[in-house]
């Protein structure tokens, strides 16, 4: 993987490079566009869709609430069931955890489903620093890693990749990996498909070790769910002697007749199905059936921190869908790299920074790429209010103030770089209390507005140099209105 996502630069200056690669944007504006399309058809197959959103929506908030006695539940539930939970705070923990796991096996690879989570932790690099090799199985996932990349996007991670530079990356680096790419690979998905197809099966029968994440946990039986469409999760989750699953302490429900409501949101939010071709559960262990030791790391990794939020902790509802992903325009012209982060689009740029805080610069300048057109926020199967979380973390950034960071209450630094911002509101602020002050200035503003600039000296090109600075109108509205007598003078 070619350099990391922390340490990466702020979101405008990834995404000012990025908006320019016209390669780029091209395989982003088709991919997005289609799978948006598809989507709303199959959401309006469903007559109670807004009713199955609003049930989400309370299941996890609920969920949320009592957190704790779920994950008590969970735990006795799946150690009961025959397997072994582990508690990770953080990604340090998580991954000297798995790594101790694997080594305890005397096993040198695992394969792996695809898992935001273990993303999230680095945990290939770091299984990899062991003397682990870790390979992806999911398509999207091998074809980055075969070509050292990065994921782009939560559902389809190669997404920023067309069809002829996926045959390339194959072509060229396949055979250091297992087993080479046919001869004569063309770039037509069929034969893509196969070559893939090849070269994981001898991984799927070699190996002895398996790693997961999970879409859903389910406290009252310990059984954990995972929901994809190629067949190399059921493999992944079935052939291997071990299997390992880390998972965020956010992805339990209740009961079995809560997974049904997600089992009915997810695949027609993500991939526009009405239901996924596999969807796979497992309770435990089973003699004769399935892996024989069976592991589950819950890892926090600053969600308890999240939960402390009453403002972001709606963030934790995310059920991974992409939906928002795929209808937002700033995401379909950046792309996922830009936003430094394993969790791309409008919810990692709420996500990210309440996992990782907002120290950094990059963690920093994530709440504000976004226009708050509320695109999101319409197609989210959990309603959550992206545009809500993104102002409330402008405002932590700007101002600083309370949050919490493991565990502990803090009292944050205002971020560098927006002492302009917090002047021009509180200028603001100042202007809206007093009526008589506005209006003064907006009358003094109109009959100077052709000796306004086109853009805003000094500190204020940093908001007129990606933006229209709009015209200011040839007179205030109250004085229209005085005029007009509310429009009903006819006046226009």
């Amino acid at each position: 993987m070619s350099g990391t996502f922390v340490g990466m630069p702020a979101f405008p200056e990834a995404a000012r490079e990025a908006v320019h690669d016209a390669t780029l944007r091209g395989n982003l504006r088709h991919a997005t566009h289609t799978i948006r399309a598809k989507r709303a058809k199959a959401v309006a197959e469903v007559p109670d869709w807004a009713a199955l959103r609003e049930a989400g929506k309370r299941i996890k908030d609920h969920t949320l609430r009592h957190l704790d006695r779920y994950l008590e539940q969970l735990e006795a539930s799946v150690t009961a069931a025959g397997g072994t939970v582990h508690w990770a705070a953080d990604a340090e923990e998580a991954n000297r955890i798995v790594a101790d796991l694997v080594k305890a096996t005397g096993e040198s690879e695992v394969v792996k489903v695809k898992s935001m989570a273990t993303q999230e932790i680095g945990l290939n690099e770091a299984l990899e620093a062991e003397g682990i090799r870790a390979y992806e199985t999911d398509l999207a996932e091998l074809i980055v890693q075969l070509g050292r990349d990065r994921p782009s996007h939560i559902l389809v991670p190669a997404i920023h990749r067309n069809r002829g530079e996926i045959r390339d990356i194959f072509r060229r680096e396949m055979g250091a990996w297992g087993r080479p790419a046919p001869d004569g690979l063309t770039d037509t998905p069929a034969e893509l498909a196969e070559a893939a197809r090849l070269h994981l099966r001898e991984k799927f029968l070699r190996a002895k070790v398996g790693i997961s994440g999970a879409n859903f946990m389910v406290a009252e039986t310990g059984t954990l769910v995972v929901v994809e469409s190629e067949g190399n999760g059921r493999m992944c989750l079935t052939l291997p002697e071990t299997l390992i699953s880390v998972v965020g302490i956010e992805k339990i429900v209740p009961t079995w007749r809560d997974l049904e409501v997600f089992l009915q949101t997810l695949p027609r939010s993500s991939t526009a199905e009405r239901m996924n071709p596999y969807t796979s559960m497992w309770t435990g262990t089973t003699d004769g059936d399935g892996p024989r030791a069976f592991h589950l790391v819950l890892l926090d990794n600053g969600r308890t921190d999240t939960l402390a939020d009453e403002v972001g902790r709606q963030a934790l509802r995310c059920i991974r869908c992409s939906a928002c992903l795929n209808v937002c325009p700033v995401y379909e012209r950046a792309g996922g790299h830009a936003y430094g982060s394993v969790y791309p689009g409008p919810i990692g740029a709420i996500l990210s920074p309440q996992l990782r805080g907002t120290g950094s610069e990059i963690d920093a300048s994530l709440p504000y790429a976004s226009s708050l057109c509320g695109a999101c926020y319409e197609v989210c199967p959990v309603a959550i209010d992206i545009p809500e979380v993104l102002v409330h973390l402008r405002e932590r950034v700007v101002e600083g103030g309370q949050a919490t960071s493991r565990g502990d209450k803090v009292v944050l630094k205002p971020a560098k770089g927006h002492a302009a911002e917090r002047a021009a509101m509180r200028a603001a602020r100042w202007a809206f209390s007093r009526p008589g002050a506005l209006r003064t200035g907006q009358r003094i503003a109109s009959r100077t507005r052709r000796l306004h600039p086109r853009t805003l000296p000094g500190p204020g090109r940093a908001w007129s140099g990606t933006r229209d600075l709009p015209a200011v109108p040839a007179e205030p509205f109250r004085d229209w209105w005085q005029r007009t007598n509310g429009g009903k003078d006819g006046a226009k």
